[in-house]
């Protein structure tokens, strides 16, 4: 079943002489439960696309739909609302706030909601990520890899429709790397969490159902490895 679908994105910054094409009329859907790599080099696009899937940037034009919602049909509330409950993202930097502990990061998509938490979920999500005994811990009490299992922790709090991961291994070690590659197939795998992955890793990249290949602001390739 197809959970999300592309059209035509394109990205231009600027104007006149000094516009700069990030990306051009890209276009592709992604199916429930997927893993899809998106690779290129540095400057292709990739994280402008993932930004633009994400609802965090605004196309010039194209449309975005994730399960048939036209997202920059929305307003900007409605978008807000939208990718709090819809769309999980997981950044290379984590992006936790350093005054909330482990516990409040993790709910925060909830709490900003004003939704009851589901403590039956929380627990599972927690357990997996091995975070049971760090809940009242602040992020700079925690190494890089327990601050990325919090990062996903939040990600996956409200049961959104879809991950979206910018380079989530690109600022640890390669024993941390694979185990939150790991995590995030399990999830993928346990719940049919549909992921989208930014990475430059190849050996990321080969672990995915697809790997669309992103050059010059454009799909320079789009292969399924398992089908």
């Amino acid at each position: 079943m197809e959970l999300m679908r592309i059209e035509n994105l394109s990205k231009v910054y600027g104007k006149g002489d000094t516009a700069v094409k990030a990306l051009d009329n890209v276009s592709f859907s992604v199916e429930q439960g997927e893993f899809v790599a998106i690779i290129g080099p540095s400057g292709s696009g990739k994280s402008t696309l993932l930004h633009l899937l994400g609802g965090v940037d605004k196309p010039t034009s194209g449309k975005v739909f994730i399960e048939k919602t036209d997202i920059y049909g929305l307003n900007e509330t409605q978008l807000a609302i939208f990718r709090r409950r819809q769309i999980g993202l997981i950044y290379q930097f984590y992006n936790l706030l350093p005054i909330l502990t482990v516990e409040e990061n993790i709910n925060l998509p909830m709490l900003l909601d004003a939704h009851k938490v589901n403590q039956k979920h929380f627990k599972e999500i927690v357990d997996i990520l091995g975070l049971q005994k760090r809940l009242d811990y602040l992020p700079n009490q925690l190494s890089g890899g327990q601050q990325q299992r919090v990062s996903i922790g939040r990600a996956l709090i409200s049961n959104p429709s879809i991950i979206l991961a910018d380079e989530p291994t690109g600022n640890l070690d390669s024993k941390n790397s694979k185990e939150i590659i790991d995590l995030l197939k399990l999830f993928n795998k346990t719940y049919n969490q549909t992921l989208v992955v930014i990475t430059h890793d190849d050996r990321i990249a080969l672990q995915a159902d697809r790997v669309i290949q992103v050059e010059d602001g454009a799909i320079a390739k789009d292969e399924v490895i398992r089908p």
